[in-house]
């Protein structure tokens, strides 16, 4: 595949979490990218300043009434770098015998 690329940016365990979560939506708010990762808000910041100075996420901040509220989203050259990364991760099963999937997997429990 072409474009399979490792990504060391994007590899560590938080980092590809964030991505993974923000590629199946196109917004989503801290609070949720926090707590569906179980990860604390300075942990959360940190990954996030990353991922966007790299150009992979944009962040947006706006208030709702009084209250502070931060999103965030993949950018183009996140989807493709996650894309690209990805590509790369499933060449390196592929070529280790290892399954995708567990459907039509001999590794279950005996029938």
């Amino acid at each position: 595949m072409s474009g399979a690329r490792f990504d060391e940016l994007i590899h560590s365990p938080t980092r590809l979490a964030i991505v993974a979560m923000l590629a199946a939506a196109e917004w989503a708010s801290f609070a949720v990218i926090r707590d569906g990762l179980g990860v604390s808000d300075s942990a959360l910041s940190k990954q996030l300043a990353l991922l966007e100075n790299a150009g992979y996420v944009e962040i947006r901040k706006s208030f709702v009434g009084k209250r502070p509220r931060t999103t965030a989203r993949l950018t183009p050259a996140g989807r493709a770098a996650f894309a690209g990364h990805v590509a790369a991760l499933e060449e390196l099963l592929a070529r280790s015998g290892v399954p995708l999937s567990s459907t039509g997997s001999s590794t279950g429990p005996p029938g």
